[in-house]
């Protein structure tokens, strides 16, 4: 006991002496750089809005307009709320129990972040609406010939809820695998019973990842168009792509974004008052002893199960329907999807090395140096996640074409765009995992004489290893979804699987679509099932 209270002592004296007061002026260089970066988009929009007189705002005050941003405020706090719900037991389930087959089920239900939305908005419609493939397996035996309308509200609610719970699911799952399970092992030991113990220790220490997996989720729905154009609910997001396509107008488009920044900087303020000021405990490289579910092993079973029929097994059946069709009719197998598909994997393996990469120096600022300044910069980069993809498009053709001429239309610039679109989920990913390291066990490694860059290949790094391997995974799974910036901002013939496939649903050929939408699927699991398996040996 002497000894192990001399050795935190002396831990306790070496952090203080190596704790810099200071952040790094090179790293709050480079955050700088990467906020005005993000910051690109905003830029555009201000100097569209920019040009409208003034009165021109008064129609942002409108009662039409007003509702519109009441029902987008309406699905994104719904669906936060209904992706935490879902997603916090499934991390726990595939990270801390012995659930039978753990990690294919945590593979399995990552897998519909991948799932485009307005597919998976299709799907949902072809699946459960008025005269779906349910209604056609109750037909016979029940006689029922419709069934209620799922368009609207209700639709575009479960239809976000079901492809953004990944967002939370994968910081909380990295999160979980950080934090020290003799924690809740001692809770356990004072008498507290499984489920009070992860309520009253656990859970608390997963509010940082619980609280940046719903950032993302809310500005993925504010952003999203496909579900919403879909399921016909009108949100901020489809009355400035209306604009923008339909009415010509980027002026009162450019308003609109700008609202929908406000918008954005508001939800950061309250993901910040939420997140709190979390620090970071110990670490510890080994991994817990699952939990034993015992009697609860088939509800949890089913639960999950469940979860993943809707999400992933629902459009997967509505596209092999589709692809049926069209092995039928011959357009399945009448081009080759390949090439699609490289150019696909090749953008997105890009963007998801650069992300986390790019993301790093906001993640340690936010942590390490709370402050005004590192809050200001972080919350810039959340600004092009908010944003619809052709406004990003938009705003990066404006400056390449009138800036930066060598540069347009080239490999670079997507990639560029879809780090603009898609940082703050490295951001979210990284500064969950950073806040889950000690801080003193980087002090005392300086103080013993290691510098910083030493510091952070020798102990930053390997602890930062799930987060790092999450943010990779939701930036390669995004950019491998996205398809306004790429439409937008992809050199000429450089089509990937996300916009072959919808080409062929705007032209209704569903069974042209279902090839490059399997593919897209067995790719990303593929992906997804590399970073997410290590566990190998726990089974």
């Amino acid at each position: 006991m002497i000894g192990g209270l001399g050795s935190t002592s002396l831990l306790r004296r070496i952090s203080s002496q190596g704790r810099p007061t200071r952040p790094p002026l090179r790293v709050v260089l480079l955050a700088l750089v990467v906020a005005v970066a993000m910051l690109l988009p905003l830029i555009y929009l201000l100097l569209r809005a920019s040009a409208l007189p003034f009165d021109a705002w008064a129609r942002l005050l409108r009662p039409r307009t007003l509702q519109v941003i009441g029902r987008s405020l309406l699905l994104a706090g719904s669906v936060t709320f209904s992706t935490i719900l879902i997603a916090v037991p499934l991390a726990w389930l595939t990270a801390r129990s012995d659930l039978p087959g753990r990690r294919m089920w945590m593979v399995a239900a990552a897998l519909p972040l991948v799932i485009p939305s307005y597919v998976g908005g299709f799907a949902l419609v072809a699946a459960f609406g008025p005269r779906g493939l349910l209604q056609r397996y109750l037909a016979a035996p029940l006689g029922i010939e419709r069934l209620p309308d799922i368009t609207g509200f209700p639709g575009a609610w479960l239809a976000l809820t079901l492809f953004a719970y990944p967002y939370v699911l994968l910081t909380v799952h990295a999160a979980l695998r950080r934090l020290d399970p003799d924690l809740e092992a001692a809770a356990r030991a004072l008498g507290d019973s499984p489920l009070r113990a992860f309520l009253r220790t656990t859970l608390p220490q997963l509010r940082p990842a619980i609280a940046a997996g719903g950032l993302l989720v809310a500005l993925y729905v504010l952003s999203d168009f496909g579900a919403v154009s879909m399921l016909r609910y009108t949100t901020f997001t489809r009355a400035i792509y209306v604009q923008y396509t339909a009415s010509l107008d980027r002026q009162t488009a450019a308003m609109l974004a700008l609202m929908l920044v406000a918008l954005t900087l508001i939800l950061l303020g309250f993901e910040g008052r939420l997140r709190g000021r979390a620090r970071g405990t110990a670490a510890t490289p080994r991994p817990p002893r699952p939990a034993r579910l015992r009697h609860w092993r088939w509800p949890a079973l089913i639960y999950t199960g469940l979860v993943t029929l809707l999400a992933v097994g629902v459009p997967l059946l509505v596209i092999g329907t589709w692809f049926v069709i069209g092995l039928r009719t011959g357009d399945a197998l009448a081009r080759n999807w390949l090439g699609p598909a490289w150019r696909s994997v090749q953008a997105s393996i890009l963007a998801a090395l650069a992300g986390p990469l790019v993301g790093l120096p906001l993640a340690f600022l936010v942590t390490r140096h709370p402050g005004r300044l590192s809050r200001l910069l972080e919350r810039a980069t959340y600004v092009g996640n908010a944003l619809p993809g052709v406004v990003i498009g938009l705003a990066l053709v404006f400056f390449t074409a009138n800036f930066a001429a060598p540069l347009y239309q080239t490999l670079a610039v997507l990639v560029f765009g879809y780090l603009v679109r898609f940082l703050p989920e490295a951001v979210g990913a990284l500064r969950a995992a950073y806040v889950q390291i000690n801080p003193q066990v980087e002090d005392a490694a300086r103080g013993l004489g290691s510098g910083r860059v030493g510091v952070l290949l020798r102990v930053t790094l390997p602890l930062l290893r799930p987060g790092l391997l999450a943010a990779s995974a939701l930036v390669f799974l995004s950019a491998m979804k996205e398809l306004p910036a790429t439409l937008l901002l992809a050199p000429t013939g450089y089509d990937t699987l996300a916009t072959r496939i919808w080409s062929a649903t705007a032209e209704a050929f569903y069974g042209r679509a279902a090839p490059p939408a399997l593919l897209l699927l067995v790719v990303s699991s593929f992906s997804i099932g590399l970073i997410l398996d290590r566990d190998r040996g726990e089974e």
